[in-house]
């Protein structure tokens, strides 16, 4: 029997213009990644400053150099509306690649965020 699962993945942003590159494991019980989006506590740096690139068990799913404008929701959209659907990406060997990159917009001034990976889909019941 197939569960849905959620799980947040968070990298601290601790300069302007870093580059952060993180490998996340999943619980083996994890089957599929079925959707994602992005969050932040300051969603105004992230919006207007960010990019990132994404993959699946080795499969890109996101180019580098992504905007963070196109996936990123305001609390306006609808909740069922916030999660960009990727079809039924197997998991395989459990690994997320995740790499963001601030990038100065000349409009925002920059502090410390954190920006979190959120994925949704299926594993194998208990």
């Amino acid at each position: 029997m197939i569960k849905f699962f959620s799980k947040d993945f968070d990298v601290q942003v601790t300069a302007a213009g870093q580059t952060v590159k993180r490998t996340f494991e999943l619980d083996k019980s994890v089957k599929a990644i079925t959707h994602y989006t992005i969050l932040s506590n300051r969603e105004d740096l992230a919006y207007y400053r960010g990019s990132f690139r994404l993959e699946i068990n080795k499969d890109e799913i996101v180019p580098d150099g992504y905007s963070t404008k196109k996936i990123m929701c305001w609390p306006t959209v609808s909740a069922n509306d916030r999660l960009k659907s990727i079809g039924k990406r197997t998991t395989g060997n459990g690994l997320i690649s995740f790499e963001y990159t601030d990038t100065n917009d000349g409009l925002t001034a920059f502090v410390p965020y954190t920006v979190t990976l959120s994925v949704e889909g299926e594993r194998e019941a208990d």
